[in-house]
């Protein structure tokens, strides 16, 4: 739980699902999510051997996210987690 704990770290992982992303991307797709905390948990999530940083030699600087093979044997338990929120999210509207 240390290394996809939290509130923003298992949404970053859920868009990367789908493959690479760049910063902007995933920023777009988490709006919710200051530049801060994005930058803070993809070094973290770097750091922890969840997500690949691919930073292209190019003007202007073009850098990208992905899984790597530790990330993506998380896909199952993300879609999970996602699916059961979907669910909790029903019941609590007809409740």
């Amino acid at each position: 739980m240390n290394k996809i704990g939290g509130h923003w770290k298992p949404i970053i992982l859920y868009h990367l699902m789908s493959g690479s992303k760049r910063y902007n991307e995933l920023k777009r797709a988490i709006p919710e999510i200051t530049e801060k905390m994005l930058i803070q948990h993809l070094k973290q999530l770097q750091q922890d051997n969840l997500i690949i940083r691919t930073a292209l030699p190019v003007v202007p600087p073009s850098v990208s996210y992905r899984l790597t093979e530790a990330g993506e044997r998380l896909t199952p338990v993300l879609n999970e987690m996602a699916r059961w929120g979907l669910d909790d999210m029903q019941l609590s509207a007809g409740a």
